[in-house]
């Protein structure tokens, strides 16, 4: 697989970072692929803490290890990835597989169609026997060999138009990327899907526009068609998860990888459609939260800068609002701040993040790349880190499609405010990456040290939708990595009982055993 990170040699910036405060923070840096360096990476943002002595012998055993980074941060427990597209996360090569089982054809823009092939078009099962066919496919549906010089937003987005007709199977998909986390030493996964989307689709239609947003709910809510589509949504998680169950040979004395990996499914919103039907999904994906523990959320998806997106985007905060009142256990993430200078403008780059923060209840934010072209940015910065929102980082998609990366991303600025951010993959089929790269891409570029990268993970279940308490005091990204008293003793079994009773902090002491072996494994 051909690396999609661009890489510049810049050996004097890293000889700059050698300061006393951060050798062990440039060693790893040093120790990776050089990459675009970030004037902040310096600053000691959060406050630099002390690491235990097997963290500074895991530091020191990659400093002197380079060759074998892949496998380090293969191997790093890295938690969960809060931000992804099931879609657009599958490999690749497993979507021409199952365009090929379904009977597929392939027309001459390398589009999936439905059978059968006619003129233009060929069966997508020839790409399992001609190389030269299955690599013009991967191109087509991917960042795979993508040409410098051309819109990197435009081809990743052209794809999933491309390849949609092959993601019909959603058990058989969940099952490749869960089984790429198990991989990647990942144990949780929030992915987002669009449940029940035709019903959703034709109900909006049916009931159209209504300004009066409690209006057009109790129009939604009329003779239980919105509940309708709430056991549809259930009936299709349930195919999934048989699909996937079979797939992965969950129940069979060899079970796969990926049945190891808890799943929860985020509800995506269509941000490109009509009102109504973006609000009909959006309430769809609430009311599902609250009645089916496997979705936790919902999500605006589609490009923000799109032209319905942007007229309508404080639209939607409003919907939001509005519907999580009407729903308040439900959890809500953005896609927000996904813009760069000359993409929208000018205007536009001044509020989506704060929007969707203060209007759209967003707990969690994707992307917020253009943090800094927000008015009263500083502000918007602080008030994040006392909330605890987190920002969903995904490095390498930020690079593909904005161009942004290194000194011009914000990702230290997040952190130098003390923002919580997570690391995440967000389309790795498409990008054709893993999280493992997310990881090394940051350590690369802003010069994280391995206890730097550890709390990163942590924090990737801290943030989690995951129920019950945290393992940690509140406020860790600020405070630290503190255990809340009743785990003050780890492995006692007054710990045993609370991380009984909370998930959360079970998936959590389940993350700090592993850092334990790991560390035993890389500081021995």
């Amino acid at each position: 697989m051909q690396s999609v990170i661009s890489v510049h040699h810049n050996s004097s910036r890293v000889r700059r970072l050698l300061t006393a405060a951060g050798l062990a923070a440039a060693a790893l840096a040093a120790s990776l692929p050089a990459g675009p360096p970030a004037r902040a990476a310096s600053a000691p943002v959060p406050p630099p803490r002390t690491a235990t002595p097997a963290e500074a012998r895991t530091a020191a055993w990659l400093n002197t290890h380079p060759k074998e980074a892949g496998r380090f941060f293969r191997d790093l427990p890295k938690g969960g990835d809060l931000h992804n597209h099931l879609s657009g996360a599958v490999r690749t090569e497993y979507l021409i597989q199952l365009a090929a089982d379904d009977d597929l054809c392939i027309d001459s823009t390398m589009t999936a169609v439905a059978p059968p092939c006619g003129a233009g078009t060929r069966p997508a099962a020839d790409a399992l026997t001609d190389s030269r066919f299955r690599q013009e496919i991967v191109r087509a549906w991917s960042m795979q060999d993508f040409p410098q010089g051309q819109s990197g937003h435009d081809h990743f987005f052209a794809t999933f138009g491309k390849f949609g007709a092959a993601t019909s199977h959603r058990g058989k998909m969940l099952a490749d990327v869960a089984g790429t986390a198990a991989a990647q030493n990942q144990t949780y996964l929030e992915t987002m899907v669009s449940p029940a989307s035709a019903g959703a689709r034709q109900l909006a239609t049916d009931v159209g526009w209504d300004a009066d947003l409690a209006a057009l709910h109790r129009k939604l809510l009329a003779g239980g068609r919105l509940d309708q589509l709430v056991t549809t949504a259930k009936q299709e998680a349930d195919t999934a998860d048989v699909e996937f169950r079979e797939t992965a040979k969950c129940a069979t004395s060899e079970p796969g990888p990926a049945c190891r990996i808890t799943v929860r499914w985020i509800s995506q919103v269509s941000r490109n459609s009509a009102p109504e039907r973006v609000f009909t999904q959006i309430a769809l994906g609430l009311r599902l939260a609250e009645r089916d523990q496997r979705f936790v959320a919902v999500n605006l998806v589609q490009p923000e800068d799109g032209e319905i997106s942007l007229r309508d985007y404080r639209l939607h905060m409003r919907m939001l609002n509005y519907l999580h009142g009407v729903y308040p256990r439900a959890h809500i993430t953005l896609h927000a701040g996904e813009l760069v200078p000359g993409l929208v403008k000018p205007e536009d780059l001044t509020f989506h993040i704060d929007d969707a923060v203060r209007t759209g209840q967003a707990e969690r934010i994707g992307h917020g790349v253009d943090l800094v072209q927000e008015d009263d940015w500083q502000r918007l910065a602080r008030d994040m880190a006392r909330r605890q929102v987190a920002v969903e980082v995904p490095l390498t998609s930020n690079a593909q499609i904005l161009q942004v990366e290194g000194d011009e991303h914000p990702f230290p600025v997040y952190r130098k405010y003390g923002v919580p951010v997570v690391l995440s993959t967000d389309d790795p089929g498409v990008s054709r990456g893993d999280i493992g790269q997310e990881y090394q891409r940051a350590a690369r570029t802003y010069a994280l040290g391995y206890p730097e990268l550890k709390d990163l993970a942590r924090a990737s279940l801290e943030y989690s939708f995951l129920p019950g308490r945290s393992l940690w005091r509140p406020d860790p990204v600020r405070q630290g990595f503190r255990p809340v008293e009743e785990c003050r003793v780890l492995e006692s079994a007054r710990c045993a009982r609370f991380t009984d009773r909370n998930p959360k902090a079970g998936m959590e002491l389940r993350q700090e055993r592993s850092f334990r072996a790991f560390e035993a494994r890389y500081a021995g």
